[in-house]
């Protein structure tokens, strides 16, 4: 809603800011809510705002970027231009106490996840953090006893392939029935997983053996969970963990 009612009628504010729930957007957009208010801004009042918006680097550079976005040349502001004013402000209130409490609710799932009892060795796979950690855990439940094997684990994530051959062919197919939520939670921890060099060089295996992005990418996905259900079944941390590493295997 904010977006669009700045495009409406103050399209300056959408060049100055990219990510309309930033700190430097939300703190600058509370001063100036019309581009009235907007083009005469000095750089010092926008540097004060991203000071309160938690800026601390490249402050100076960046309220010059603003100002000139800010009186860069624009249209003139249409009637009721004040009353979008106001709808913006009310909006910024808004989308600045979600913002506020979902840091809240952010520190509370970090204290708390860390202190479960594989908070430890959820977090040292690769691509797990606090946040996507405590996601793939919560989805998994922590029963210990709930999934016997690995492959347990992997058919209720939904990550196994489905085989099926004949006397002529073999077709691999993907697994669509599974918990949603959790596939799709594994599927950004296979993205930041990337950036490690077991996950990239497993990943790089299969597109090199043939795998487009997708299957090869299901495939990653699969060796993770396997690694995980080994490091949490012997509770040891994802180094440490040799007999069941499946990431570690050769594609």
């Amino acid at each position: 809603m904010l977006r669009s009612t700045l495009r409406e009628f103050y399209p300056a504010a959408l060049v100055a800011f990219e990510d309309l729930a930033s700190g430097d957007a939300l703190e600058v957009l509370r001063i100036t809510s019309t581009p009235t208010l907007g083009a005469p801004l000095s750089r010092s009042k926008i540097a004060a705002a991203l000071h309160r918006g938690g800026r601390q680097r490249r402050v100076d550079e960046r309220a010059a970027e603003i100002q000139a976005a800010l009186r860069s040349e624009q249209l003139a502001a249409p009637a009721g231009a004040a009353a979008k004013g106001t709808s913006v402000a009310a909006s910024v209130a808004v989308i600045a106490e979600m913002v506020a409490q979902i840091g809240l609710l952010a520190e509370e799932l970090s204290s708390n996840f860390e202190a479960h009892p594989d908070a430890g060795v959820v977090r040292s796979l690769p691509g797990l953090g606090t946040i996507l950690g405590a996601r793939v855990l919560g989805k998994f439940d922590d029963e210990p006893n709930r999934y016997p094997i690995a492959k347990s684990r992997k058919n209720y994530a939904g990550m196994s392939p489905i085989t099926r051959a004949s006397r002529t062919k073999k077709t691999v197919l993907a697994r669509h029935v599974r918990n949603r939520r959790l596939a799709h939670a594994i599927y950004l921890w296979a993205f930041a997983s990337l950036s490690s060099s077991p996950a990239r060089a497993y990943y790089d295996a299969r597109r090199a053996a043939g795998d487009g992005h997708h299957q090869a990418l299901r495939s990653l996905n699969n060796r993770l969970v396997g690694t995980l259900h080994g490091c949490l079944t012997h509770h040891v941390a994802y180094g440490g963990y040799r007999p069941d590493n499946e990431l570690a295997k050769a594609a």
